[in-house]
């Protein structure tokens, strides 16, 4: 399947990715941007999953994302922030213009060597790049279960989605944060229906990975009979400086 086509395939969840889908912890925005800077830009904002904490470390914060109904999800909960629609290879902001960067569960979508020039023509000299993803806990076999259902193409393949080198930057630290989301199985299940293989997918291959995910968390220990589980994940962390 191209990669457009899982990519535009959030354009039409704004409401339902936000309601599902995990944030990040707090600790993550404080590794990116230590000290309060004046500007900074979420790139890929989406729903405003990572926005509203990095909100809380800048004076100015802008937002960009292709899909408008993510958008109008970001724009309702966070009225403070610049919306604007644009991409990360046409970036709608002028040279220089911010400190920090970041980027939360989306860069593996962009054009790296485009994307990248631009990240740095809107960074001022120094500035700050972070790129941040959400990962399976690997000691989480149940949940690691159901992310081989819904992304068998991925199974067995590395999980790094950055590299250590970026054109026109440097890697200044690479972490790992782990944190413990509580969660009930309604919600659990309905997040499945907003990632990008399962809502690709036609319906009778959808019904079965539904499915194929409710048989592993009935079969685990962990979550077998309960409404409301522990669910681990690991926040990987990338901080690179503008060279």
């Amino acid at each position: 399947m191209p990669e457009q086509a899982l990519a535009r395939s959030f354009e039409s969840i704004g409401d339902d990715y936000d309601r599902y889908r995990p944030g990040f912890p707090a600790e993550a925005a404080t590794v990116i941007v230590p000290a309060a800077v004046d500007a900074a830009l979420d790139l890929g904002a989406g729903t405003g999953k990572f926005t509203r904490l990095l909100a809380a470390r800048a004076r100015h914060t802008c937002a960009v994302e292709p899909s408008e109904r993510m958008l109008d999800v970001l724009r309702s909960t966070l009225p403070g922030v610049e919306a604007l629609v644009g991409t990360a290879e046409r970036i709608p902001l002028g040279d220089a213009s911010v400190q920090v960067v970041t980027v939360a569960q989306a860069f593996h979508w962009f054009d790296r060597g485009p994307a990248c020039a631009e990240i740095s023509r809107v960074l001022v000299p120094g500035g700050t790049l972070g790129l941040l993803w959400n990962r399976a806990d690997p000691e989480c076999a149940w949940d690691r279960a159901c992310h081989g259902i819904a992304h068998p193409a991925a199974a067995g393949a590395s999980a790094d989605s950055a590299d250590e080198e970026l054109p026109g930057f440097e890697l200044v630290l690479r972490t790992q944060l782990r944190w413990t989301e509580s969660i009930a199985r309604e919600h659990y299940l309905h997040r499945w229906t907003t990632v990008s293989s399962v809502l690709i997918a036609d319906q009778p291959t959808r019904t079965r990975m539904l499915g194929d995910i409710e048989t592993v968390i009935d079969a685990s220990e962990q979550t077998c009979g309960r409404d409301l589980f522990d669910l681990p994940h690991v926040t990987e962390i990338y901080v690179y400086r503008r060279a």
